[in-house]
């Protein structure tokens, strides 16, 4: 059974909502805040932090109106275009599709933590050695650098036209 374009845009930001929605829950049941967990030595761990900024905690400490401003109604306001322009523009090929789905639907899953937690939940650290690291991050943070840098791959080898 074939299922409509439509149907599979809103399938794959459900998908990925739910993926991060998952992991969040497990992780604010199963890790204690003060607590790092060494998944593969010093290199990959998990550990519970409350984000009640952007990427990377930038706006942490900007004041009420300007977070709700810039962390809630501007960001539900261009995910929102982001899904109305996923759906109506027919042009799109499937790949850019999946990205926008992808950016669409991690967008969504952090939004909802902001409003629901009023913070979001990150969790996984990468360290390479001590000037090559990550900030910690989680799923949909991982849904929307998936989606940004398939676009970008898009951009840069797209066949002309």
């Amino acid at each position: 059974m074939k299922i409509s374009r439509n149907i599979g845009i809103i399938l794959l930001i459900i998908l990925n909502i739910a993926i991060d929605q998952i992991s969040k829950i497990i992780v604010r049941d199963s890790i204690d805040p003060s607590e790092r967990i060494n998944v593969i030595g010093d290199f990959f761990q998990m550990m519970n932090v409350e984000n009640t900024g952007a990427f990377l905690g930038m706006g942490s400490d900007m004041n009420p109106t300007l977070k709700l401003i810039f962390l809630l109604i501007l960001p539900v306001g261009v995910l929102g275009y982001l899904i109305y322009y996923t759906i109506t523009n027919k042009m799109l090929d499937k790949v850019s599709i999946v990205a926008l789905s992808c950016i669409a639907g991690g967008g969504i899953s952090n939004v909802f933590d902001r409003i629901a937690f009023g913070s979001v939940t990150d969790f996984f650290y990468l360290h390479i050695n001590d000037t090559l690291r990550t900030g910690i991050f989680n799923v949909a943070d991982m849904s929307v650098t998936f989606g940004m840098l398939t676009l970008l791959f898009t951009i840069i080898f797209a066949k002309k036209k």
